[in-house]
């Protein structure tokens, strides 16, 4: 199985453009779901495959009546839309207060998310966009059937603060306490940074150290390039060659290096996947 969730502690640090991009260059084929309970944005920034607007009620939305009856993984296609490039997605909500519909399935979206690896029929893996968290966030109930927890967070002293407080929250929520850098829980709970990449490494370094001084068991899994063009040209905005950009190639390296650490333990079905670089 492989269920990667991403989320942020505060502010916008790009949640929803790092899941897109992770997912465009995801080596097998990926589900992107919306599942922030405030709202998502693809219905805004992003076309259908057929040109015109993305169907705000076929997704998170549809999926809720669905979901009470029980959720084979299955299921999930039936209430996701491709977007231009390809990308098969589940669209989320169109306001927070629509997240009532959705209270008390969470757990149930989170197994069919983590199942849909091993469907007979159409496997792919799920990256599952969960915008903004706090303590009493509902789609923290998704976390416990996720392979991994991405909290994303750009280079500002207090945005890495909070990430590494938001690290050691969950670690103590998902894991039962603090745990030192080696320990292996599951989920895996990792750090995706989004900085200018000529001082990457030397920002890695620092935040590897403040999350092990801090016993998050937390770690960096790898950055992505703060690249506002190439983020445009991920949702449409701009013309030019996607695959170029510093967002999708940081974005292709962040995926290689999560699976030749972490692929043996998401093995199955490999299918091919639509995107850029594809």
């Amino acid at each position: 199985m492989a269920l990667i969730a991403l989320a942020a502690d505060k502010g916008s640090p790009g949640v929803t453009t790092a899941s897109v991009a992770l997912a465009a260059v995801w080596p097998r084929r990926v589900l992107v779901a919306e599942t922030d309970p405030a709202g998502g944005d693809l219905v805004y920034r992003s076309a259908a495959a057929h040109g015109g607007p993305l169907n705000p009620n076929t997704g998170m939305l549809s999926i809720a009546a669905t979901a009470r009856r029980g959720l084979v993984p299955d299921q999930l296609w039936d209430h996701t839309q491709p977007l231009s490039g390809g990308l098969d997605v589940l669209v989320g909500l169109g306001i927070s207060e629509q997240a009532a519909g959705l209270a008390g399935i969470w757990p149930t979206l989170g197994r069919a998310f983590a199942q849909l690896a091993d469907s007979p029929h159409a496997p792919a893996d799920v990256i599952a966009d969960c915008g903004r968290i706090s303590g009493d966030s509902p789609v923290v109930e998704l976390f416990p059937q996720a392979a991994l927890v991405l909290l994303v967070a750009r280079a500002e002293p207090e945005s890495l603060a909070r990430v590494r407080d938001r690290a050691a929250a969950l670690a103590a929520k998902l894991h039962g306490g603090p745990r030192g850098a080696a320990a292996l829980a599951t989920p895996l709970i990792g750090v995706l940074l989004v900085a200018d990449p000529a001082n990457s490494a030397k920002l890695v370094h620092q935040v590897d150290d403040m999350l092990a001084a801090a016993q998050t068991g937390a770690r960096v899994v790898g950055t992505l390039a703060d690249d506002p063009t190439g983020a445009d040209q991920l949702a449409g905005r701009r013309r030019g060659r996607l695959d170029k950009s510093m967002l999708i190639r940081s974005a292709r390296k962040v995926t290689v290096d999560l699976y030749q650490q972490y692929g043996a333990a998401w093995s199955g079905p490999v299918a091919g996947a639509a995107g850029a670089g594809r």
